[in-house]
């Protein structure tokens, strides 16, 4: 018999006129920071701390900063974009829900909600509805660097799972989601290849330098093994139970023999694999529907291949972002499996 559902909890409490307030004072800030140049067509890109942001998750990121109450319990998938996250967010649901919801099970929310419905992403969500944050289940998401997480994030007992990818595979699939969004609402001032991968090169890409973001948590999983668990899309690709057990145990539910023996991981691999997400009605033909913007479910799916970026980009722009990723990864031993060992 499913356990009974948890309860909510309120990890922020402001009123209405302070957030306004809080607003209006982080909108004169952000109009003073650096802003890319030269400019993206369709949105605007803000330096702060370093890192490259949205300015409306970058409002939404610093209002967090001062209102957002973290609780010991809580789980942060972390990441930055295009790396995995889809993936892992519905994973850690399956994982934490697995006593409520059997995979076969019509009311699973997996399927009929795209799998960032059922793991909020804090300055996403917040921006477009806060309350969206106030979860019963403790597993929340965020791409923002680790310096840029909440002070409560950090000062709480709470468990963080970072996962990134192979840089230029990373950069291929922002490439690629960003067109597909630019198709599905008929945007035609895109900007070119080269262009997208010379900010991505010089780290002005969003939530970049992507290679800084990932050597903040790195060096985390590091220092704190027993709170920050890091992974590579790579490595979850290449033995998906193995890393589905490592996650579960992580996250204070490990599976039982009998779930084992019953296929309960098994069960859970195929449910979450990108083709049987994709082929998901809600995930076809529906929409993520935010305040600033609406997403097209559909471009969260794409080939999550390992190696793809061979079919877009030029030899010297592999060697660029290979020379990179060497000169930043390899003094902390930081490595990406090779393709020969990914399973398909």
């Amino acid at each position: 018999m499913p356990s009974s559902s948890p309860s909510k909890v309120s990890r922020f409490s402001v009123s209405d006129d302070s957030m306004e307030t809080m607003s209006k004072k982080y909108k004169e800030i952000i109009s003073t920071l650096p802003k890319l140049d030269p400019p993206h067509p369709t949105y605007e890109i803000t330096q702060y701390n370093g890192f490259w942001f949205h300015s409306s998750t970058l409002e939404a990121s610093l209002t967090l900063s001062e209102t957002f109450k973290a609780q010991p319990s809580d789980i942060y998938l972390c990441s930055s974009p295009k790396t995995g996250t889809t993936w892992l967010k519905a994973l850690a649901f399956s994982i934490m829900t697995r006593d409520r919801f059997l995979d076969d099970d019509s009311t699973n929310p997996l399927l009929h909600k795209v799998p960032h419905e059922c793991v909020p992403t804090l300055e996403v969500d917040f921006y477009s509805n806060p309350i969206a944050l106030d979860t019963e289940l403790p597993v929340l998401a965020t791409h923002l660097p680790y310096a840029c997480l909440p002070p409560t994030i950090l000062q709480s007992n709470c468990k963080i799972i970072y996962i990134c990818r192979e840089p230029k595979d990373t950069f291929v699939s922002w490439w690629h989601y960003g067109k597909k969004q630019q198709e599905t609402f008929g945007i035609e001032s895109g900007t070119t290849l080269e262009q997208e991968f010379k900010w991505f090169h010089d780290g002005k890409s969003m939530y970049g330098p992507y290679w800084d973001h990932v050597l903040e948590y790195f060096k985390q999983s590091v220092d704190r093994p027993e709170k920050v668990f890091f992974l590579t899309y790579e490595d979850l690709k290449s033995d998906t139970m193995c890393y589905v057990k490592k996650l579960a145990e992580f996250m204070g539910k490990p599976f039982s023999k009998e779930e084992v023996n019953q296929g309960v991981v098994e069960k859970i691999v195929v449910r979450c694999n990108i083709k049987s997400l994709s082929n998901l009605e809600v995930n076809k033909n529906g929409f993520f529907d935010l305040k600033q913007w609406k997403i097209n479910n559909s471009s969260f799916f794409r080939k999550g291949e390992v190696g793809d970026w061979k079919n877009l980009l030029t030899e010297d722009m592999a060697k660029s972002i290979d020379q990179i990723t060497q000169e930043k990864f390899h003094s902390v031993g930081l490595k990406f499996p090779s393709e020969k060992n990914i399973k398909d």
